[in-house]
């Protein structure tokens, strides 16, 4: 993406802002759609949700039956935190006798990193690689659930705008 630069005005002069606003060029179909559609433009539904006093057998029940690695965890319609495969892994498997009728939230990870509905693809993008994530919730501006952004969910919405340069 390139901007072009224009004179900045005089010493005194008043310019309204946006009037030296140009809009940006995009190398390609890709590059625009990246920076300029929202998060929402890649398929984030279904978001599969469990509530937080459900048990740690239900969850990992509904990881399996979805064939799935992340649930969204709700308390009163409200993200409350994601259990994922990893959770299961680093904090139930070795015990899962003595924990499995426990309540999820005891085991999911609390506060995840989300993106919003206003956020573009990029920064969804951004958001799961610097941070080393697989599945980041999305959540419109007043904080409700809207989706899951994931690998297999971008890839798909990457292709089909590399689809589009190829053509």
């Amino acid at each position: 993406m390139t901007r072009r630069r224009r004179r900045p005005p005089e010493r005194g002069e008043y310019e309204d802002p946006l009037s030296r606003y140009e809009a940006p060029t995009y190398r390609d179909e890709l590059e625009r759609a990246m920076c300029e559609e929202p998060v929402t433009a890649v398929q984030t539904r279904p978001a599969p949700t469990i509530s937080a006093d459900a048990t740690v057998r239900e969850a990992m029940q509904l990881l399996d039956d979805l064939d799935i690695a992340c649930l969204l965890v709700t308390r009163d319609d409200r993200l409350a935190g994601v259990f994922t495969e990893r959770d299961v892994l680093q904090r139930v498997a070795g015990r899962f006798g003595e924990v499995g009728d426990l309540p999820v939230e005891a085991f999911m990870t609390t506060d995840p990193i989300v993106v919003y509905e206003t956020d573009d693809v990029a920064t969804a993008t951004c958001v799961m690689a610097t941070n080393g994530l697989r599945h980041v919730p999305v959540l419109d501006v007043e904080g409700a659930v809207l989706g899951i952004v994931s690998p297999r969910r971008l890839t798909e919405f990457l292709q089909a705008h590399f689809e589009q340069i190829q053509a």
